[in-house]
C-alpha cells in the first residue's frame, strides 16, 4: 500500500458546540511548512490526493488568512469520483469554505471571493474596521462577526448549530492550527512528512503559537495509522488527540 484512503473515515460524533474537528498539514522532515512562503515542494500529487479524499469527509473546510494570501484557498475536490462520492453520501459536491480573519486586511482579488461553484464564509473579528468589513462583503461573500479574542470559539459553535457541520477540515495556517490545539479543539491531527530538509531558524512550523505548551500543556496524541511511500519518500501519519477532562 503506498497510500492510505482517507475517502471513508470513521469519525466519532460531533461534540453538540462545535464540529469533529481535523487538521491536515504536509512538512519536511526537520517540520517545516513552507519553501519560499508556500507549501509548493514538500508534498507530492499523492499528497494533495490525500487532502482532497480529507475533504470528501468534511461539511466545511477552514483556512487562515496566511494561507488565503499565500496559496489561495478552495474547497474543490478536482475530481469527478470523489465528487460523486460526496453526493451519494447526501452532501453537496463541495464542502464550505471559511476563511478566519482578525483584521479583515484580506486578498479580495483571490479566487476564493469570485468563484461561484462553492459556497464561502468570513469569519470576521469585531476588531476589524467597518470599512475592512465592508470591502469584504462588497464581494457577495457572506460575512459573520466573532468576539474579538474568542473568534474560533465562536465560529466553530456557529458551524455547528446554523452551518449544520458535523466535520470541520482545517488547513492551515499554522497560527490558526496552535490556537485550536490551545483550546482542545483539535480532535484528529493528519500529518504527510515530505522527504525535503528546508531548515531556517524562521521558518514556519505546522503549529506557531505566541508561545510554547509546557510540560503540563503539550497535547498527547494517539498512533491511528503510518503509511509509508516509497515511490514518493513520504509518510502518512494520522494521529487522534487525546482530550483532558475539561476539553484541553
Amino acid at each position: 500500500m503506498t497510500k492510505p484512503d482517507y475517502t471513508a473515515l470513521e469519525l466519532p460524533a460531533a461534540p453538540a458546540e462545535r464540529p469533529y474537528v481535523l487538521v491536515n498539514m504536509v512538512m519536511s522532515t526537520d517540520g517545516k511548512v513552507v519553501i519560499e512562503g508556500t507549501e509548493k515542494g514538500i508534498g507530492s500529487k499523492t499528497d494533495q490526493r490525500l487532502m482532497r479524499e480529507l475533504r470528501v469527509n468534511a461539511d466545511v473546510v477552514l483556512a487562515g488568512s496566511g494561507t488565503l494570501r499565500a496559496s489561495g484557498v478552495s474547497p474543490r475536490l478536482d475530481d469527478a469520483g470523489l465528487e460523486a462520492l460526496r453526493i451519494s453520501r447526501g452532501k453537496p459536491r463541495y464542502p464550505t469554505s471559511a476563511i478566519m480573519s482578525r483584521s479583515g486586511d484580506l486578498p479580495l482579488d483571490k479566487l476564493f471571493f469570485s468563484a461561484r461553484d462553492f459556497e464561502g464564509i468570513i469569519y470576521l473579528s469585531t476588531a476589524a474596521s467597518p470599512e475592512r468589513r465592508a470591502d469584504i462583503m462588497a464581494t457577495g461573500r457572506p460575512v459573520v462577526d466573532v468576539a474579538e479574542g474568542h473568534e474560533l470559539p465562536a465560529a466553530l459553535a456557529h458551524m455547528r448549530t446554523l452551518l449544520g457541520a458535523d466535520v470541520l477540515l482545517v488547513e492551515g495556517g499554522p497560527d490558526v492550527n496552535a490556537q485550536l490545539f490551545a483550546a482542545g479543539m483539535v480532535d484528529e491531527y493528519f500529518v504527510t512528512i515530505g522527504p525535503v530538509v528546508v531548515a531556517g531558524r524562521d521558518t514556519l512550523t505546522a503549529v506557531e503559537g505566541p508561545r510554547a505548551f509546557t510540560r503540563d500543556e503539550v497535547k498527547q496524541l494517539d498512533l491511528v495509522s503510518a503509511v509509508p511511500n516509497e515511490e514518493t519518500g513520504e509518510v502518512y501519519l494520522r494521529y487522534r488527540v487525546r482530550h483532558r477532562a475539561g476539553g484541553s
